[in-house]
């Protein structure tokens, strides 16, 4: 398998990852603590692997890993709850799938990256068509939750593209740089759920199982992938990737919970899939997704005995270029190649200093080419007085 479709198959297994939020909440979490269930989801997972890799940041990745932590966690998290308690599930995850426009944007001013075509068509159809999945006909819109949904969209945004920008440290890997994040996120969350929600609620069995499962696959496995893939495709082609998270939470519906899908959903549903493919499609050969053409240098100008240089030129501080004769005698006097170099030298040093004015250094080096007029001077029978005499 090419390494471009396993990067693009494991970062794609982030956002179905996250699609199982929905059916795991509702089946097995306990209702109406959703700032719990963010620190639960975060701070576990981010101290896990925080304990595996042994790594901690240095010198400035301490407030970077505190801002890339609140953008894509603590900041996220709580307004994504927000706006699912202000608005319907359809509304909340329409504005989540704005996420690719988002991010083009922030791209291009902040990396200089632009998106391609089809990448860009990908951002505008994929929304559209996770809207046909998840929007009801009845949806309301709240002001206040309309508003978390874009804030919380857009600090994930954010926090993808420095994710991007910044990278990691020399020598860190994935799971220490997303280690960072989650515990600082979840750090971030603890005191809004402890002032907002009171104590942490009891834990059951079935609670435990879906604690289990959000903290280590949802969370800790799919924000591994998810930052690794940001490092290594275009960012738009990483965030068409996220319309899989509701894609799989209508389908988990329809299948576990016996949920109907409409024709309209139907429809939705593989405009959005058609999308997220389209989305992927390499570059074409021989160019650089993202990343303007880099200028061809035009190669040496030459000009035959006795033309005149380029209009161009005349008015020009440039240098004119070089005529096909004066080009020769700088390759055979300046020793263009190896073997005419050495005989060039001698022969100028056997003549004296007439020798350099003389019509022959226009021609190919004696060492090369023997002049049948003067026969060509062996270095082992030059004496050193002839040399120094001239």
């Amino acid at each position: 398998m090419p390494r471009r479709t396993a990067d693009l198959l494991a970062t794609a297994a982030a956002p179905a990852a996250w699609g199982t939020t929905y059916l795991v909440t509702s089946e097995l979490l306990p209702p109406d603590r959703p700032l719990w269930s963010a620190v639960v989801r975060a701070l576990p997972a981010g101290l896990l692997l925080l304990a595996v890799t042994r790594r901690r940041p240095h010198g400035a990745w301490w407030w970077r890993a505190a801002a890339l932590g609140a953008l894509n966690i603590g900041a996220f998290f709580p307004l994504l709850f927000y706006a699912a308690y202000r608005l319907p599930g359809g509304t909340a995850a329409v504005l989540g799938a704005a996420q690719p426009l988002l991010v083009a944007a922030l791209a291009v001013g902040a990396l200089g990256e632009r998106p391609r075509p089809p990448a860009l068509l990908a951002a505008l159809a994929a929304p559209l068509g996770v809207t046909l999945v998840v929007l009801r006909p009845d949806a309301g819109t709240d002001p206040l939750g309309v508003a978390a949904g874009l804030t919380g969209t857009a600090a994930m945004a954010a926090g993808l593209v420095l994710t991007r920008r910044w990278g990691r440290p020399p020598g860190v890997g994935t799971l220490a740089a997303t280690s960072w994040q989650l515990t600082a996120g979840g750090l971030l969350i603890a005191p809004l759920a402890v002032a907002v929600e009171g104590p942490p609620p009891p834990v059951d069995g079935p609670a435990l199982l879906g604690y289990a499962w959000l903290g280590l696959v949802g969370t800790a496995a799919a924000y591994a992938l998810w930052f690794r893939g940001a490092a290594r495709l275009p960012l738009t082609q990483v965030s068409v990737l996220g319309a899989l998270s509701p894609l799989t939470a209508a389908a988990l519906g329809w299948l576990a919970l016996g949920q109907a899908l409409s024709a309209t959903q139907l429809a939705g549903f593989a405009l959005a899939i058609a999308a997220t493919v389209v989305g992927q499609l390499p570059a074409l050969p021989g160019t650089r997704p993202g990343r303007r053409a880099a200028g061809r240098r035009r190669p040496p100008t030459t000009l035959s005995a006795g033309a005149s240089p380029p209009a161009g030129y005349r008015n020009s501080r440039l240098p004119a270029p070089e005529s096909t004769s004066v080009a020769n005698s700088r390759r055979t006097v300046g020793g263009s190649s190896p073997a005419a170099a050495p005989g060039s030298v001698n022969r100028c040093a056997a003549d004296g200093p007439a020798a350099s004015d003389s019509p022959s250094i226009q021609r190919t080096s004696s060492t090369v080419q023997p002049s049948p007029v003067r026969p060509a001077i062996s270095r082992t029978r030059r004496s050193p007085t002839r040399v120094s005499s001239s």
